[in-house]
């Protein structure tokens, strides 16, 4: 990546900038007893694991970029290393770390935030070792805090608030006092995550105010190899929901995407630095890696999940269930309205590669149709390596559709984010045939294909 404002430690060396002055002091009149023994200063991995993620290469090998300087992180409950330890814990347990502030995406740093849920500015107390209190700032709607009775439809406001940018760039008072922002995140492999756009707009921030940015990478959990979906329509279709003009699942690490993003997409860019992972291949499947799962966020709870993701999330563009409120989200879908039985066997009938609907009844706990059973499916991927959750979502949704005309709606602005383009949504409401639908996306698939082949860092 020579050439690029970027460096890449490890896996691909290059020259780093200068190193910026502390922009201010605003943070550490919170700051109590930010120290604590040292200890784990080198994390060993641990038995069995594959992949080393990047925090533990960050640790042993590159403690250096942080020497002398004040350190903030985004980060979240998957900032861990291989034994489970917090990120948050091995920083401040470690001498050559001076972490003096926390930032949280959606769901905060504990992850503790429903989906749509304000997270205010808070003092994150720890009792045990390393005791400390930090300062913690959100990047999820930080200068908007909604009213009570835009809470009382979380889903609709959920819909409005992730495809605007207000209360998501973090302001310049937020990063006073810190020479290096650091981000630790896991994400689940698909444009549209929240975690990606809060890095991008990190990025951007740490960039117009001087700061170092350094991504410690994770795997793509659904592999780095296969890409699904349409190319994001660049402005018109950007939102938090997805920023710039990547698929739908793009088969990159969020290092990888940060160094494409810094040196096509950014207005100005970012001092950054990728630690990679060391250890990871792109085929590789999350529990191939031997690290162990932590929930990316509430409704993500496992890899199967995860799995589904990239192509049934669409169905939150619609007056669908997607399973929010059930302990199978993106795993089940359905409505009051609909019959389970008649909807799997006409899904199965189709004869999808890799995947078998089975009837589901179930009664989300809060979401769409809070309290009321519903009839629908659940999504069984039978071969992972076969099964294209793009593709079943767009076969759901028309199947749907055709089956129900009188009740079965889009929700147009949302669904078209999701997508990244209108033409999508169109199609489907012409009757378009879903292989049609495919082959025009293909191109864009080829050519970010191609793109991404000078980012790539695996």
């Amino acid at each position: 990546m020579s050439g690029r404002s970027c460096s890449c430690r490890g896996k691909k060396a290059a020259h780093r900038g200068a190193v910026p002055t502390a922009v201010g002091l605003a943070i550490c009149l919170v700051l109590v007893g930010c120290g604590g023994p040292s200890r784990n200063a080198h994390p060993q991995a641990a038995a069995g694991v594959k992949v080393k993620p990047g925090v533990e290469v960050f640790l042993e090998k590159h403690l250096d970029l942080v020497k002398g300087k004040r350190v903030g992180i985004i980060t979240n409950p998957t900032g861990t290393d291989s034994l489970l330890r917090t990120t948050i814990d091995l920083f401040l347990g470690n001498p050559a770390v001076k972490l003096v502030a926390l930032y949280g995406p959606e769901h905060g740093v504990r992850g503790d935030a429903q989906a749509g849920q304000y997270v205010p500015f808070y003092i994150d107390r720890k009792y045990g070792l390393p005791e400390y209190n930090l300062p913690v700032f959100s990047l999820y709607g930080q200068s908007m805090k909604p009213e009570a009775g835009m809470l009382k439809n979380i889903d609709e406001f959920m819909r409005s608030f992730d495809t605007q940018e207000t209360g998501k760039v973090p302001e310049a008072a937020m990063v006073e006092g810190i020479d290096v922002m650091m981000f630790d995140i896991q994400d689940v492999g698909t444009r549209v995550y929240t975690y990606v756009a809060t890095m991008a707009y990190a990025m951007q921030a740490a960039a117009e105010n001087g700061i170092e940015f350094i991504v410690l990478d994770r795997p793509n959990p659904v592999n780095g190899a296969d890409m699904e979906g349409p190319i994001l329509e660049y402005p018109e279709f950007s939102s938090f929901l997805g920023l710039f003009p990547i698929p739908e699942r793009h088969g990159m690490t969020m290092g990888e995407l940060a160094g494409m993003f810094n040196d096509k997409f950014l207005a100005r860019k970012a001092r950054l630095t990728v630690i990679p992972m060391e250890g990871w291949r792109r085929e590789m499947w999350f529990d191939q890696t031997g690290l162990p799962w932590v929930i990316p966020s509430p409704n993500m709870p496992t890899l199967d999940t995860a799995t589904v993701y990239p192509g049934l999330v669409a169905i939150e563009g619609t007056n669908l269930s997607e399973g929010r409120g059930t302990t199978k989200p993106f795993e089940l879908f359905g409505a009051p309205w609909i019959d389970g039985y008649e909807l799997a066997k006409t899904l199965n009938g189709l004869g999808l590669p890799g995947v078998r609907f089975r009837e589901a009844w179930f009664t989300p706990s809060f979401s769409k149709f809070q309290g009321l059973l519903c009839g629908g499916c659940q999504v069984h991927v039978i071969d992972r390596a076969a099964f294209q959750p793009f593709a079943t979502a767009l076969h759901v949704i028309k199947t749907v559709r055709d089956a129900y005309p009188e009740k079965f709606e889009f929700h147009p602005d949302y669904f078209d984010k999701v997508m990244g383009t209108a033409s999508v949504r169109l199609a489907l409401e012409a009757g378009t045939d879903i292989g049609t639908i495919l082959d025009s996306i293909k191109p864009g698939l080829e050519a970010f294909a191609a793109l991404r082949k000078a980012y790539l860092l695996y």
